[in-house]
C-alpha cells in the first residue's frame, strides 16, 4: 500500500524571500570552461544580504511561530551564514536570537572575529555566545536551552544550517522554480552542482526533483566532510523528508552523489583552487563566491572541467547558495 502524499502547499510557511531568484547565463565562465554554464542565483533570496538558509527559515520560523516560541537558537561556526540569516529573521519578526558560534582553527583570523558575517550578527541583535575551538556546541545549547526555559523565555532550537526535514522543505520549493526556470527557457540541465556541507540544500533539493519525477543528477562539492560521510548524512536526511512528504524513502537510492576532493585542510580553512575559483567567477561574471562553500564548490565544478569529467558542450547548472559577507572576514587572502 502506497503512501498518502502529502498537500506541500497545506506546509505552514512565511514568506520571506524574494522569489523565484534569477537562473541566469554565465557566458565568459562557460567559454573559459568549455561547457555551458548557469548559475541559480540563491544569493539573491534578499534577506541580510541573501543566501540558502532563508528558503529553510521560511518554514522554521513558521514552526517557531506556530510554537509560540519568542526566541531563536542555533549553532554554527563564527563565520556562519546560516547564524546571519537566523539573526535577520529573528530582528524581523521581533524574536530574540541566540546564537552559539564556534571558532575553526586553520582559518585567517585578522578580520575573522569582527568582520563579515560577526559584524551583521551583531547589527541585527543578535546576543553571541563565542565558544572556543573543540568546545561543544550542542551541549552548550542544550545548557543554554534549560537556562532559557527557567528564565520564562520560550527558545525554539534551529540545528546547524537549518537541516532538517522543515528546513529542506525550502529546497522542494527551489526545485520546483528550477524545474518551471528550465522549461520555460527551453533549457536541457544536464547537472546541478552546489556546495554541501549540514545536507539539507542537498536533501531538500533532490526530494523536490524526485517529487517531480526529475532525473537532473545532482553533485554536491563536499566542504567540510569525506564523501562517504557526506553521502550517508545526505542520504538519510533525503530519506525522511521523502517519508515526511508521503514518498517511499527508497526512491532515494542512488540520488546521492558527492565529492570530498575540494574541502582542502578541513572546514572554512582556504586552497589556492578556491581564491582562484572565487576571483574568476569576480573578474568574468561579476559573481561573488564566498571561501567556505561557494568558492570551493566552483573550484570542484572548474577541476572537473578541466579533467574532462564534465564534458565538453554539457549544460552545468550552479546552485549558488550565497554567502559572500564572509569574503570580509577573509580579505587578508584576496
Amino acid at each position: 500500500m502506497g503512501r498518502k502524499k502529502t498537500n506541500f502547499d497545506a506546509i505552514p510557511r512565511v514568506n520571506i524571500a524574494h522569489l523565484p531568484t534569477p537562473l541566469e547565463y554565465a557566458p565568459r565562465l562557460s567559454e573559459e570552461l568549455g561547457c555551458h554554464l548557469y548559475f541559480k542565483r540563491d544569493d539573491c533570496t534578499g534577506l541580510a544580504g541573501g543566501g540558502n538558509k532563508v528558503r529553510k527559515l521560511e518554514y522554521l520560523l513558521a514552526d517557531a511561530k506556530n510554537q509560540g516560541a519568542d526566541t531563536l537558537v542555533t549553532i554554527g561556526g563564527l563565520q556562519s551564514n546560516h547564524a546571519r540569516q537566523t539573526a535577520a529573521v529573528a530582528a524581523k519578526y521581533g524574536l530574540s536570537c541566540e546564537l552559539i558560534l564556534d571558532d575553526i582553527e586553520g582559518t585567517p583570523k585578522s578580520d575573522y572575529y569582527h568582520n563579515g558575517n560577526v559584524l551583521l550578527d551583531n547589527l541585527f541583535g543578535a546576543n553571541i555566545h563565542r565558544l572556543d575551538i573543540g568546545q561543544d556546541c550542542d551541549a552548550y545549547a542544550e545548557t543554554l536551552i534549560k537556562k532559557l526555559t527557567s528564565d520564562e523565555r520560550k527558545p525554539y532550537l534551529i540545528p546547524i544550517g537549518g537541516s532538517n526535514v522543515m528546513g529542506g522543505y525550502g529546497y522542494i520549493r527551489c526545485a520546483n522554480e528550477i524545474i518551471q526556470q528550465i522549461e520555460t527557457q527551453k533549457l536541457k540541465i544536464d547537472q546541478i552542482v552546489l556546495a554541501t556541507g549540514s545536507a539539507g540544500t542537498q536533501a531538500g533539493l533532490l526530494a523536490g526533483l524526485i517529487a517531480a519525477g526529475s532525473n537532473i543528477p545532482v553533485l554536491g562539492i563536499c566542504v567540510s566532510k569525506t564523501t562517504e560521510d557526506q553521502k550517508d548524512l545526505v542520504g538519510s536526511l533525503l530519506r525522511d523528508i521523502l517519508k515526511n512528504i508521503g514518498l517511499e524513502p527508497e526512491l532515494a537510492k542512488g540520488k546521492v552523489n558527492c565529492n570530498d576532493n575540494y574541502v582542502g585542510e578541513s572546514y572554512g580553512v582556504i586552497t589556492d583552487a578556491m581564491i582562484s575559483a572565487v576571483k574568476d567567477t569576480a573578474q568574468l561574471e561579476g559573481i561573488l563566491l564566498d571561501p567556505v562553500y561557494t568558492g570551493k564548490a566552483m573550484a570542484g565544478l572548474m577541476d572537473l572541467c578541466n579533467q574532462g569529467i564534465i564534458k565538453a558542450g554539457s549544460n552545468q547548472l550552479f546552485l549558488h547558495t550565497g554567502g559572500s559577507p564572509a569574503l570580509f572576514s577573509y580579505c587578508e587572502i584576496f
